[in-house]
Parts: structure tokens; C-alpha cells; sequence
């Protein structure tokens, strides 16, 4: 039987480019910088969750080769589980929607999981949708020789992205001024933030979530089309007594930042992506020419294109 230590062992994920933005950004605006998690395995940052948390699983004897685990995802979460299991000689099922891209729901078929689509109303992400999807899953988990995997919940998640954290200090160090991302669970946001702190680079952290679901600046989700974050409850593993703001960026404005990304400074990116360059751009500005601005490139826009993001 192959080991699975070793299998996961030779996953290559990690040590990601971490890119200057320049002809998107004002002159007289401050430094941005854009960790590029497409060169992940699976072309997403969750490629480092889901080895971290396949990994202990594992090492803790939770699941045994042979096993199935089970998680209620859009696709980039489920995608990355889906390949970790594969390696790892797991099984996995993902309830997911029509509501997310179909080349995510495609891929994680491709790497042999039993895709469940649960349906949305008119192709949007609301509370209800990841509700029932949640409720579905956790009922499937209950079966013998399951195991969820808690991508809202699993204490593996934040640590598995503290690397990136150190990735990124290994480069900018202490000039860094701010981190800013939009937050699904919160823990590659947190974990990044363990990574930097742990370099002793201590930015200002900003969150950053869709305007037409602004759960965190007003209490109240709502439907939109940012996969990925806003998903109408709130980060378990955001730490608000980190936070130095919270803000909102429109659905439009991320998908026209996607579209400018790619045909300016040759970067195919998703809309959460575009969500996060949106609001980093704008810090550049407001904090002007002595700022250095990081935040994430969450996956490849080539999962998109299909679905009328890049026109």
C-alpha cells in the first residue's frame, strides 16, 4: 500500500510568486502586491488548507485510506480536498451548486468526488443556499466511515496558511503598511496574519466583503455573485480584535478589476480576487506613496471562463 505521508509529502504547494501590480495602480499611490496562490496545485490558496487538514486527519486517525470525507463547498474548497484525497487514497463527496462556476464543480468530478448539487434561486449565493448545503452535508458525515472535514470549524485551517504569511514577510518585511482580503471562513486571512507576526511584520489588517452582502458592516447577508466569501454567517475564525476596518466592495466593481488584471497586467483572476485588488488599490491611494499593500490572488481566472466574467 502507498504511504500516504509520503504522497502528501510531495504535494508541491506553496512558495507562491508574490507580484508588484503597477499599471493598474495610480501614480502617487502607495506599493501593491499580489500573492499569486495560482500556482498551486490546483490553481487555488485552499490547496493549503485542504493539505493541512487531510494531513492531521490522518496523522490523528480520524479517517483511515479508504475512508470518505465530506464538505459542503463552492469548488476551489472542494477541488483542493478532492485532489489531497486523491493523493492521500480517500474518498470524497462535495455538496455543492449551480450557483458556482461549473468548470469548479467539473474539476472536482475530474479528481474522482461524487459532486451533490444542491439548487440556488436564479444562480445566486444566499444564506439559505449554504445552509441547506451545510445541513446536507453534516447528515452525510454522519454515515460509517465518514468524516467532515469543517472547512468552517476544522482547527488545521488556520495554521495551514500561516506559510503564506511567512512567504509573504520574507519579501516585504516590515515595510508592509496593510494585509487586506475578503473573508469566507476568515482562516487563510488569520493564518497569514500568524505567519507575518510570527516574522515580526505587524501590518494593519482589513477585511473586505461584498457590498450587496455586508454581513460584517451591517449585521445583514444578502445574494451575490463573489464566490468564495460573504457567505452570510459570520468567519468563525476571524479575530475582530485584530481588525483595523472593515469594507465593502460592489460585485461589479470586482468583476470589472478581473477583467482589468487580465488584460493589464496579464493576470487571469476571480472575482473574489478582483474584490481584493478593488479594495488595495484603493488603500494605495488613500495612504499614499510610502505604502506597501498585500493581498491575495485567490486562484486562477480560467475557472471562470465560462461563465461570462471576462465578457
Amino acid at each position: 500500500m502507498i504511504d500516504w505521508r509520503e504522497s502528501l509529502a510531495t504535494v508541491p504547494v506553496g512558495n507562491t510568486p508574490l507580484v508588484r501590480l503597477r499599471r493598474i495602480v495610480p501614480a502617487g499611490a502607495g506599493e501593491v502586491w499580489l500573492k499569486l496562490e495560482s500556482g498551486n496545485p490546483t490553481g487555488s490558496y485552499k490547496d493549503r488548507m485542504a493539505l493541512a487538514v487531510v494531513g492531521g486527519a490522518l496523522e490523528r486517525g480520524d479517517v483511515a485510506p479508504g475512508d470518505r470525507l465530506v464538505e459542503y463547498t463552492g469548488g476551489s474548497t472542494g477541488t483542493a480536498i478532492a485532489y489531497a484525497a486523491a493523493r492521500a487514497g480517500l474518498r470524497f463527496t462535495a455538496i455543492s451548486s449551480d450557483a458556482f462556476a461549473a468548470v469548479k464543480l467539473r474539476s472536482m468530478d475530474a479528481y474522482g468526488a461524487e459532486v451533490l448539487i444542491e439548487p440556488s434561486e436564479g444562480g445566486k449565493i444566499t444564506p439559505g443556499l449554504i445552509a441547506r448545503m451545510r445541513d446536507r452535508a453534516t447528515a452525510l458525515a454522519a454515515e460509517p466511515n465518514s468524516w467532515y472535514t469543517d472547512q468552517f470549524g476544522n482547527a488545521d485551517i488556520r495554521p495551514g496558511y500561516a506559510p503564506m504569511g511567512a512567504e509573504i514577510a520574507a519579501v516585504l518585511g516590515e515595510r508592509l503598511t496593510v494585509l487586506c482580503a475578503g473573508v469566507g471562513t476568515g482562516g487563510a486571512l488569520m493564518g497569514t496574519i500568524d505567519g507575518l507576526e510570527d516574522a515580526d511584520c505587524k501590518p494593519d489588517l482589513v477585511v473586505l466583503e461584498p457590498t450587496e452582502s455586508p454581513l460584517l458592516t451591517t449585521g445583514t447577508g444578502g445574494p451575490h455573485r463573489v464566490e468564495g466569501v460573504g457567505v452570510g454567517f459570520a468567519p468563525p475564525f476571524l479575530d475582530r480584535a485584530r481588525i483595523s476596518d472593515v469594507r465593502t466592495v460592489g460585485q461589479d466593481e470586482a468583476v470589472a478589476m478581473c477583467r482589468r488584471l487580465a488584460a493589464e497586467e496579464g493576470m487571469l483572476c476571480g472575482t473574489s480576487t478582483g474584490l481584493n485588488v478593488v479594495a488595495a488599490v484603493r488603500l494605495a491611494v488613500e495612504q499614499g506613496s510610502d505604502s506597501v499593500i498585500a493581498t491575495f490572488g485567490v486562484d486562477n481566472g480560467a475557472k471562470y471562463l465560462e461563465g461570462g466574467l471576462f465578457g
